[in-house]
C-alpha cells in the first residue's frame, strides 16, 4: 500500500495535540521574555539555563502572563514575577543542579 505524501502530511498534522502546540508556543514566546532578563545578570550559558528552570518552575497561568511581554522590553512588574518564580525552592534546586548563581 503507497501512501501519498500530502495524505501523510495531513495524517502527521492530525496526530498533533493542538493544546500541547499551543503551550509550547506559550513556553517559547515566554522565554524569549525571560532571557533577556536573566541575561543582563550572567552570561548567555548560564541564562539559558536559568530561563529553562524559571520557566519550568512557572505556572501555566505565569506563562502566559510572561508571554504576553513578546516583543517588547520587560517592566517592572514581568521582572518582579521572573524573580517571584526564580526565588521558589523548585527554581532554587534547579539553578544548584545546572550551576547557575542562586537568587538572593
Amino acid at each position: 500500500m503507497r501512501v501519498s505524501l500530502p495524505l501523510l502530511a495531513c495524517l502527521m498534522v492530525a496526530a498533533c495535540d493542538p493544546a500541547q502546540v499551543m503551550d509550547s508556543a506559550v513556553r517559547r514566546a515566554a522565554s524569549s521574555v525571560v532571557f533577556p532578563v536573566v541575561n543582563v545578570d550572567m552570561p548567555a550559558g548560564p541564562a539559558q539555563s536559568a530561563t529553562d528552570c524559571i520557566l519550568n518552575a512557572a505556572s501555566p497561568d505565569e506563562l502566559e502572563l510572561l508571554a504576553r511581554d513578546v516583543g517588547v522590553e520587560a517592566g517592572t512588574s514581568t521582572k518582579a514575577t521572573i524573580r517571584t518564580i526564580a526565588l521558589r525552592p523548585v527554581a532554587q534546586s534547579c539553578f544548584a543542579a545546572n550551576g547557575v548563581p542562586l537568587v538572593r
